[in-house]
């Protein structure tokens, strides 16, 4: 028996081979070949296979989101036979006599810049569509797995730490679990992980060995450890832990369906929070009465280029339309620190997580910040959307992000098209500086919501990235939840609400002091909706005392 012991960062046991994350090489050099028609062939048959992925992806679409997402899947297999598209890339081969990868770039490369430069904004935009449809095809060419698993059964995904544009793309139909050397409970691959519902574990380190590939693996979310050839003793212990989990799931299907209330009539919004809008299938099937954190950064993670406003306003559209007039938190675009984005062209920092990040660059880059507004308020008609700006520390930030709405409002009026004028706004306090000065920024804002990840960060000088800082990361320190209280008390006296949208919102034992704060809601991963319900539902509100923010 090989035992491995690591952090659990999200529960559950399950059972799977190892499957090892394997980086490509998507590296393009020009060589010079011998054959050409030979490249042509090659050519030929990439294009094929990704006709056949578009028209996959454009069905379950529909299957999924609508038909107005599934034709820009159909559009974009249209593009791969273009006809002046492909006479580039085929031009190329026979006038260069290099290797159909190059020619392929080099096309796509032309074509896209073609379509930057046009006047209208529309065709700007489909630069983006030609880099997507170019990259798949050298995905083909080049022998990469589109979702980055080659493997027909469902597997567990071991990896030494997986970056966020990684797991974006990740086929997620095929992962029962993850396990890592590195990484921590606030890293991108726990976060999924607990999206999804199924076991994940971090910390690993070295005894997560490449040779361990292919071998069957049994993971313990709960306890951290993973077991290879468990001996008979071992074996019996996690098939009862198994079924227990299934014998638990079963009693909570039945919250579906009943109210977020206390036993004493509390009542407490219950939301989700998603990271794509394929993440909306799991906050309907758990039974979430609305999404309290969008993670609309995917758009821009799982990008080459800057997402176009049309491609935005799809995504956004398609969430509001699926959640059915139920909020529909929106996030504004967070990335820096952990999150990096090639295109964005950012300097490297020594302090990322105190540098140029979130809201930050939204201020810093107003064009791209119009761009993503313009979209929201387009898709706020299809829905409830509540947009949410992150990283807020002062209240001229604030101001300005107002100004920012208040003139893509006019600018959507002036054109014609619709928009709700009454589209909610918030801001996420998860910095010292935004507790402090709450009140203030409370007259200004519809709700707030807290990110206890980074509010717990930068609270107590801990780096929520790193796995070895143990009890020194303390989410239940009393300075921590005293700046919630804060937090709370300056929302309420402006009359508006407040939430938890961090990790923290999840965490059972911290519901009696939610309650006794005043939170008004609680977004949590799916998975995690009716355990919450359940605890919910067994409280006595006016029982909850504040003894946890006693030292």
């Amino acid at each position: 028996m090989i035992l491995m012991q690591g952090k659990g960062v999200s529960k559950g046991v399950i059972k799977g081979k190892l499957y090892f994350f394997q980086r490509p090489d998507t590296t393009v050099a020009m060589r010079q070949v011998e054959d050409v028609e030979a490249e042509k062939q090659r050519l030929a048959q990439a294009q094929e296979a990704t006709v056949q992925q578009l028209n996959i992806l454009a069905e379950k679409a529909r299957e999924d989101a609508g038909e107005e997402i599934a034709i820009l899947f159909d559009t974009h297999a249209m593009f791969v036979e273009d006809e002046d598209y492909v006479e580039c890339i085929l031009s190329c081969l026979e006038e260069e006599g290099c290797n159909a990868e190059y020619a392929v770039q080099m096309a796509g490369e032309q074509f896209a810049a073609m379509f930057a430069a046009m006047d209208d904004a529309y065709m700007q935009a489909r630069a983006a569509d030609i880099r997507d449809v170019s990259q798949r095809i050298l995905n083909n060419l080049m022998g990469i797995v589109e979702g980055g698993i080659d493997s027909e059964e469902p597997i567990i995904l071991a990896a030494d730490d997986l970056a966020p544009s990684e797991t974006i793309q990740l086929d997620k139909s095929k992962i029962l679990g993850f396990v890592t050397q590195g990484g921590s409970s606030n890293s991108h691959t726990a976060i999924l992980a607990r999206t999804m519902g199924i076991p994940a574990i971090c910390g690993l380190g070295d005894a997560l060995k490449a040779e361990y590939a292919g071998r069957v693996a049994y993971l313990d979310g709960e306890t951290g450890s993973v077991v290879l050839d468990p001996d008979e003793l071992t074996h019996a212990q996690i098939r009862e832990k198994y079924n227990k989990q299934q014998e638990m799931k079963e009693i909570l299907a039945t919250m579906k369906g009943q109210e977020d209330v206390t036993l004493d009539g509390k009542k407490m919004l219950l939301y989700c929070n998603i990271g794509s809008p394929e993440d909306v299938s799991a906050v309907l099937a758990n039974d979430g009465q609305g999404i309290g954190l969008f993670r609309s950064e995917f758009l821009y993670l799982s990008a080459s280029d800057y997402p176009s406003e049309d491609e935005q306003f799809e995504a956004y559209r398609a969430v509001a339309a699926a959640m059915n007039g139920k909020r529909v938190v929106i996030r504004t675009l967070d990335i820096g620190a952990d999150k990096q984005v090639d295109y964005f062209g950012m300097k490297k920092e020594e302090n990322p997580a105190l540098g140029v990040r979130a809201i930050r660059i939204c201020l810093n880059r107003p064009e791209v910040f119009r761009t993503q507004l313009r979209a929201l308020y387009r898709a706020s008609v299809f829905g409830k959307i509540a947009i949410m700006f992150p990283m807020i520390t002062s209240v001229w930030e604030v101001k300005e992000c107002k100004r920012a709405c208040q003139s893509v409002m006019k600018e959507l009026e002036t054109e014609g098209i619709p928009y709700n004028p009454d589209t909610e706004l918030g801001i996420m306090i998860e910095t010292p500086s935004s507790v402090f000065v709450a009140e203030e920024l409370a007259k200004l804002v519809d709700f707030f919501s807290v990110g206890t990840n980074d509010l717990t960060q930068y609270t107590l000088a801990c780096d929520r990235q790193a796995n070895d800082l143990g009890k020194f990361y303390d989410p239940h320190h009393p300075a921590l939840l005293r700046a919630i209280k804060m937090a709370a008390d300056a929302a309420h006296k402006a009359g508006i609400w407040i939430g938890i949208c961090g990790e923290l919102g999840a965490d059972i034992s911290m519901l009696p002091t939610f309650l006794a704060i005043g939170i008004d809601e609680l977004s949590v991963s799916p998975a995690a909706v009716l355990p919450v319900r359940a605890a919910i539902r067994q409280s006595i509100a006016q029982t909850c005392t504040l003894e946890m923010l006693e030292c």
